[in-house]
């Protein structure tokens, strides 16, 4: 059976940046698509349906920020990987893009080694998940077919990696999760990314669902107590 490769959409208003990247997928036999500004990307993103994102912040007629945003809330993107490129290296930006629903951030100058590296581990991740489909501890149920989480008959909408983390907690109540644990089975082995990742997203989660659902084991990691 021939293997078909992962569709990668770059997405930038620097044509050098375009080319750059693009000739470096292209000769890992990745299939590339390019889109030139925000709007572009929307309409490329339908026509190619991609499986990973690599989409910068700054641009004109739209911003990576409100292009993920849109892409996020339209359920056939829901499991699209979405990786910022962007030469703003402050925390805030990094925490806005993470928030936002990016599964990862890389800053410019990109260094194609490392670029390729995080995509191929975060399509591997993608296409590994011994996570149950159906999750239900208490008051809170998790489909992960649908991409729905309710809890105490709320019905809530999720980024992408805050819904693999709480799924991922979930799956087994009471178990502490160390952070290296986590960051393995929601981030991946070869994506780097530090104990502030993670705890942006458990304050995420815990502003929806409440203080009492994840637990801080100090020096350790989380669990989830139902």
């Amino acid at each position: 059976m021939e293997h078909t490769p992962p569709k990668i959409l770059v997405v930038d208003d620097e044509p050098d940046i375009l080319e750059f990247i693009g000739y470096n997928l292209k000769k890992e036999g990745y299939e590339v698509s390019t889109a030139v500004d925000g709007l572009d990307a929307l309409k490329k993103a339908h026509q190619h349906q991609p499986d990973l994102i690599l989409l910068d912040i700054m641009m004109p007629k739209l911003d990576g920020i409100a292009v993920c945003q849109e892409l996020r809330g339209d359920p056939q993107f829901k499991k699209t990987l979405i990786v910022f490129l962007t030469a703003l290296g402050d925390e805030q930006s990094e925490i806005k893009g993470l928030n936002t629903g990016a599964d990862d951030y890389v800053s410019k100058p990109i260094k194609p080694k490392l670029l390729l590296t995080r995509i191929s581990a975060l399509l591997r991740r993608g296409q590994k998940d011994d996570i149950s489909m159906h999750i239900h501890v208490g008051d809170l149920h998790i489909d992960r077919e649908r991409h729905n989480v309710r809890y105490k008959d709320q019905e809530f909408s999720m980024p992408r990696k805050e819904f693999e983390l709480l799924s991922l907690l979930a799956s087994q109540p009471g178990k502490v999760f160390n952070r290296d644990e986590i960051m393995t089975k929601v981030w991946g082995n070869d994506v780097i990314v530090g104990d502030r990742t993670i705890d942006v997203h458990v304050r995420k989660l815990r502003q929806k669902l409440g203080d009492e659902t994840i637990k801080t084991i100090k020096g350790i990691g989380y669990k989830f107590e139902p």
